[in-house]
């Protein structure tokens, strides 16, 4: 069913309709009068609510209402919702609170409530929220004080507190709305239903969101967002960032990845824009449904005082952005239109006694050098300048620009007529210079995430059409032997059949047996312990290496037996495997997967080896991958400048790991029995990449 009952309604009842003083019946029925269509008052204890005729009951309505909001207490709502369902209301926003945010007995309401929804093909909005506004249809179904103003931007809000508080800003601001609606405890409509609905509403240009949770469908909620920030820009802002998943995960990767940093590997592959306060949020959506992105990080500024300047050049090497180098035809014709005393580099001051028209030669030279991405122009407001004529000018230019061009107009009163000129424009303004230079890289930010976006669409075109039936079989062996977890042996081949380059590797459950397989693979061998039962090998003596000779090999078989037996008795110990000690000199990575409970599995990839959780250089990405995703992954660490090669190691095959990404992320994808999968280390060489040690951890009952 499509959300449009709930913003274009043609009808409304409002359940709870009071004229008792104070109460939220009766600021919702003040709200809702200057709707242009019927709202009927529902109260079984009034004939009348402010000399309008009250209905007992929904059933006894002239008319099938479009909308139902219902206002009264958490007990009586679901018998309510019934009832609307039964007479065919398919939209109802339920206002009331009570329910799971008061605890067991709420929660056994909220599901009541959930299912006499769903009996009766009902779509809910609530519980426990401020309610809804269309601006643009005169809706406001609401108990705010205020309403929202017309505009272009939906904001969509889990804390009803906070719709206050914006629509307080906004009216100071000037900022207006296409939709404004406070979600509550979204028991059935969610992020992913609004999304979609306002990515087709013609009267909306950018969505943006106040998160506390993705919410029970977090599938939903990324496929939506895949589906419009292409075409419209979504900005979120989600607290609790800071909160990381409590439980102690026995994988290097469930131990490093947060159900916060989760949500952002989420976000950045579904090309919505994350940010980090209330302003920003709308600072955002504004710039970027007026101005074209960046097609690289290269700024330009232009300014009539150096320290301005200078603020915005921190703000942008900060964030990852560049000073543009201005070419030498710009240079010489900059010197030919500005004084002598000009800063003769980027940022161009043209000084302070800069009148529009210098200043606009000034902005115009740099706007069309091939080597600038963006123009920030900046302004302050000393005894000779023109504010508003300056305005103008830079207005002017920016019609036909193509390249993003911002401005700062600092100051107040003398500043704020041009304010309004650029605006009114399309210009984005900003009180201060650093502001907008934050935001500039913010939209190349957002370039890069919409370029992800495109090859995750792609990624999972390609993914479509993928079966892995020789891993379904292997997994199917381990869990019906009782066990899930997997032993190092099981583990490589797991990998090997999903196509993941293993190093050779043999079980020995004896001293001779361990030689004999040394010799085969030929010196120097690793022995690491074979269990079903302990997680990390190295933490009780379990790995030994560069073994040159049968001597040292046996002594290293009884060396592993002894310590694993001290620690975890005898019954720990199955055995050792042996394989080759790779002397190649090459990185080592570390490539894994846990699964998160709403976003399912999800992958790590950094700098491996014992030190993996002191060097903390990882990063998170969702399956599936393609290569050129892959690569971006990569790019993300820190680690990625030693696998282009640094001093006298050579540089790895970024091909062969790119490859090996891929297959990881479709074997993650397609076989969800796998709980943890770490491959530490990951070795990559300049001849290509192999899995040294392998740990899987399953699960039944799928």
């Amino acid at each position: 069913m499509s959300l449009a009952s709930f913003f274009q309604p043609r009808s409304i009842a409002l359940v709870g309709a009071t004229e008792r003083a104070g109460s939220v019946g009766l600021a919702i029925w003040e709200n809702l009068r200057g709707f242009a269509g019927t709202v009927y008052p529902v109260n079984a204890k009034r004939a009348e609510v402010c000399g309008v005729r009250a209905y007992p009951s929904i059933a006894a309505l002239p008319e099938v209402p479009e909308l139902v909001v219902i206002v009264t207490p958490a007990p009586t709502v679901t018998a309510l919702v019934e009832e609307a369902g039964a007479a065919g209301v398919r939209a109802v926003v339920v206002i009331s609170a009570g329910f799971k945010e008061t605890g067991a007995e709420g929660t056994r309401l909220e599901a009541e409530v959930l299912a006499a929804a769903r009996k009766h093909g009902v779509r809910l909005i609530g519980p426990n929220c401020l309610g809804l506004m269309n601006p643009h249809a005169g809706l406001n179904a609401t108990f705010a004080s205020s309403r929202a103003l017309p505009g272009r931007v939906a904001f969509l809000s889990q804390s009803g507190a906070l719709c206050t508080a914006i629509l307080d800003w906004s009216h100071d601001q000037y900022v207006g709305f296409s939709a404004f609606v406070s979600t509550g405890a979204m028991a059935d409509v969610g992020w992913g239903d609004l999304i979609r609905y306002f990515g087709e509403d013609p009267h909306t240009s950018s969505i943006v969101i106040y998160m506390e949770s993705v919410g029970a469908d977090a599938a939903a909620f990324l496929a939506a967002a895949r589906a419009v920030a292409a075409q419209k820009p979504i900005v979120v802002i989600k607290v609790g960032r800071t909160a990381e998943a409590s439980r102690v995960a026995a994988s290097h990767t469930g131990a490093l990845t947060g159900s916060d940093a989760v949500l952002d590997a989420a976000l950045r592959q579904s090309g919505v824009l994350r940010v980090d306060t209330i302003e920003e949020l709308f600072d955002m959506a504004e710039v970027l449904a007026k101005q074209p992105l960046p097609t690289g990080r290269r700024l330009g500024i232009v300014t009539n005082a150096g320290g301005p300047g200078a603020l915005a050049t921190d703000a942008l090497v900060l964030g990852q952005g560049l000073l543009a180098e201005l070419s030498a035809q710009s240079m010489a014709a900059l010197n030919a239109v500005l004084p002598q005393s000009w800063s003769h580099n980027n940022p161009v001051d043209v000084l302070g006694d800069a009148d529009a028209a210098r200043f606009a030669q000034a902005l115009r030279i740099v706007a069309g050098d091939p080597g600038v991405d963006g123009v920030l122009a900046i302004l302050t407001p000393q005894a000779m300048t023109q504010p508003t004529e300056i305005a103008r000018e830079v207005a002017q230019i920016a019609a036909g620009f193509g390249k993003p061009l911002l401005a700062s107009w600092m100051g107040a009163q003398c500043v704020q007529e041009g304010r309004g000129v650029l605006n009114a424009a399309g210009v984005p303004t900003y009180d201060y210079p650093d502001e907008a230079a934050h935001a500039f890289v913010r939209m190349r930010e957002h370039r890069i995430r919409l370029t992800l976006l495109s090859e995750t669409l792609n990624a999972h075109a390609e993914d479509d059409d993928v079966e892995l039936p020789l891993v379904g079989d292997m997994i199917d062996a381990v869990l019906k032997s009782g066990r899930t977890l997997m032993n190092e042996q099981e583990a490589k081949q797991l990998l090997s059949v999903a196509g993941i380059p293993i190093v050779e590797t043999r079980i020995a459950y004896t001293e001779d047996a361990a030689v004999e397989a040394a010799e085969a693979i030929g010196y120097p061998v690793v022995l690491k312990l074979l269990s079903s039962t302990i997680t990390h090998k190295s933490d009780c003596g379990g790995v030994q290496l560069n073994l040159m000779n049968a001597a040292a090999v046996q002594q290293a078989w009884r060396l592993i037996r002894d310590n694993v037996t001290h620690v975890h008795g005898l019954a720990a110990f199955d055995g050792v495997t042996v394989q080759r000690m790779m002397t190649q000199k090459g990185v080592e990575l570390i490539l894994g997967a846990s699964t998160d409970a709403q976003f399912g599995p999800v992958l790590l990839f950094g700098a491996g080896g014992t030190l993996v959780e002191v060097l903390k250089d990882h990063v998170l990405a969702l399956p599936p991958l393609n290569h050129a995703l892959a690569r971006r992954w990569v790019e993300q660490t820190r680690i990625s400048k030693v696998l282009h090669g640094v001093r006298a190691q050579p540089a790895v095959d970024l091909s062969a790991l790119d490859a090996v990404l891929v297959k990881f992320a479709r074997l993650l994808q397609h076989e969800r029995r796998i709980v943890e999968l770490d491959i530490n280390p990951l070795l990559a060489t300049a001849d290509g990449v192999v899995a040294l040690d392998a740990r899987v951890l399953l699960r039944s009952g799928l």
